[in-house]
Formats: C-alpha cells, sequence, structure tokens
C-alpha cells in the first residue's frame, strides 16, 4: 500500500504577500486586536508564504512580525499562531526541546516525532536541533532516556536508517523476519538489540514487507509480538513505528483521539500534531480520525477547545 498524503494547507493563489502583511499590521494597530483577520491570512498560506509575509512585514515596518503576534496575542491561541509562523523542521525542533526541558522527559513526544520520520527528515532535524540549540540532539537525549528505549531513539537520530531510495529486498525481508521471530516469540525472554536493530535500520517500505512475511511466519502480527515481549517507553516506540510503517494517519488520528479523550485535552499535543501535519496530510488524517471513531476531527475539537484558539485549529482543519 503506497501512502497517499493530503494537506489541508496549500499555497494560496493568488497570493499578495505585501497585501498580507499590510492585513496583520492593521489587525495589530491601535486598540484592540483583530484576531480573525490574523487567522485569516496565517491559517490560510502555506509556511514558505508565511516566511514571505515575514520578511515584508519587517522591510515595510521595521518590526518582527513574530514578536508583534506575541506582544498581541496570548495563551493556547498565540502557541498556534506562533507555531504556524517556524518553519517546519525548527518548529519540531522547538518541540523536542520542550520535551527534553526541566524535570521529566515527555516520552510520549520523542516518540511521536523521531519514530515517525524518514531517514531524510530525520538528517534535517539533526542539523536544525545543533544549530538552534548548539548541542547534538542525540547527546542531550541520552542524557534524558535510558535503557533500550534510548538505544533505539539513538540509533534513529543518528541517521542508520536506509534512506527511501534504498531498494525493497523481499529475500533479505524474510530473513529480518526470522531475526525477530528468534528474538522474541520462540524464545524465553527478548532479545531487545535485534528488534532496536532491524526497527532502526531498514527502511519504512522494507519494513512493510518484515511485517508481512512475520505473519505469514509466526502466524502472529508484529503488534501481537512487540505487546508480549516490550512494555513501557519501549513498546510505544516499537509501536509508533509499527503504525507508521502501515499508516501514518492512523498513527496521528489515535495520538489526536488521545489527546482529547477523558478529563481534560493535552493541547500540546492537538496544536502540534494539527500545525506539524497541516501541509502534509492533515486532509487524511481527518479521514482516517472519522473512519477509526466515528466522529469527525473537527466536532471533536470544536467540543474540547474555545475562542480564537478553537477558530485557529478548525481553520487549519479546512472546516473552520
Amino acid at each position: 500500500m503506497d501512502y497517499q498524503p493530503v494537506p489541508t494547507v496549500k499555497d494560496a493563489s493568488p497570493f499578495d504577500a505585501a497585501q498580507d502583511a499590510q492585513v496583520l499590521r492593521s489587525a495589530m494597530k491601535g486598540f484592540g486586536t483583530n484576531e480573525e483577520e490574523i487567522i485569516d491570512v496565517l491559517a490560510g498560506r502555506s509556511n514558505q508564504q508565511r516566511q514571505t509575509i515575514r520578511g515584508i512585514y519587517e522591510a515595510e515596518f521595521e518590526r518582527d512580525l513574530v514578536e508583534d503576534l506575541k506582544d498581541e496575542l496570548g495563551g493556547k491561541f498565540e502557541d498556534v499562531i506562533v507555531g504556524l509562523m517556524m518553519p517546519p523542521v525548527e518548529y519540531l525542533c522547538k518541540q523536542l526541546h520542550a520535551a527534553m526541558a526541566g524535570i521529566g522527559t515527555e516520552e510520549a513526544t520523542l516518540v511521536e516525532i523521531l519514530c515517525t520520520k524518514s531517514n531524510e527528515e530525520m538528517a534535517q532535524i539533526v542539523a536544525a536541533y545543533e544549530e538552534r540549540y548548539q548541542r547534538p540532539l542525540a547527546e542531550q537525549m541520552c542524557s534524558e532516556t535510558s535503557g533500550f528505549f534510548r538505544r533505539l531513539l539513538t540509533l534513529i537520530v543518528t541517521g542508520v536508517r536506509d534512506g527511501l531510495s534504498t531498494p525493497v529486498d523481499a529475500g533479505e525481508a524474510k530473513e529480518q523476519a526470522a531475526q525477530l521471530y528468534s528474538a522474541g516469540e520462540a524464545k524465553l525472554g527478548t532479545d531487545e538489540e535485534v528488534f532496536n536493530r532491524i526497527m532502526s535500520h531498514a527502511s519504512f517500505p522494507q519494513l512493510r514487507l518484515v511485517f508481512e512475511e512475520y505473519k505469514e511466519l509466526s502466524g502472529q502480527t508484529i503488534e501481537q509480538a512487540i505487546k508480549h515481549e516490550m512494555s513501557d517507553e519501549l513498546h510505544e516506540a516499537m509501536m509508533a513505528i509499527v503504525e507508521c510503517v502501515q499508516s501514518p494517519a492512523a498513527f496521528f488520528a489515535n495520538r489526536l483521539y488521545k489527546a482529547m479523550n477523558g478529563a481534560g485535552t493535552d493541547d500540546a499535543t492537538l496544536i502540534r500534531i494539527i500545525v506539524s501535519r497541516s501541509e502534509i496530510d492533515l486532509e487524511t488524517i481527518k479521514q482516517e480520525f472519522e473512519r477509526i471513531y466515528n466522529r469527525t476531527l473537527h466536532s471533536a475539537v470544536v467540543a474540547e477547545t474555545s475562542g480564537d484558539y478553537k477558530r485557529a485549529l478548525t481553520a487549519l482543519l479546512g472546516t473552520a
């Protein structure tokens, strides 16, 4: 199955960056702020177009657009808008840094960002992270995680995964499936090193074949095997890789559901996924959310949010 990602946010056409800069300045000048105009402009433009607007805004008004937005907005609404203004890779770096800052570590955020990326995407994140924070991502991550979970993330971050241009090898997939079986279900205890090595080295298309071979060999799905053999963060990381190999949209739909299910809302996760996936596959995620949970993502977001925060998120969903 080839994944067909459909975004909700695309280049606006026609596009007049000077006009947009003017609208944004007017929306923030004088008493009060016109939040609706800010949402209309920024949620309706691609990230590249937002960067163009920011450059023209600075040249025209000798002011930093992001700083002006921070001064005028607040709370979760500000988080959405400022997130939209960051180049996508920098935005993910900021999210990773926040997940490791202070006491404790948000392992689920590390899993969501790191275990879902191709080797090419990972290389961009690693380079941008070191440039932004003057510290290698792998080094910081090693100080915040431990055990086989740390080992798996370190392998992913150091770029050992085969690139998307690497041809899929059916013979090797059969061999890798046999190795996973021998390392888990076929023995007492689990050889996590084998799981880590295969799950971090093989490209996603190769892993798809490995999982098919595994089912053929063992009669069980790889998910069932991981459930029996792994626990805690390592289990979550392995499952994230499996889900993303099979359907990235389903993985993110599940994450969004968990962020909104039960008491309270995990706003940080809700914002991060909607902002970061809007130009990749948010339309596909919406379809998967409705298929899995029998309700629209829009209705779930509306039930959990309010005010300008709600308006910004639903604008990104393409359902404002």
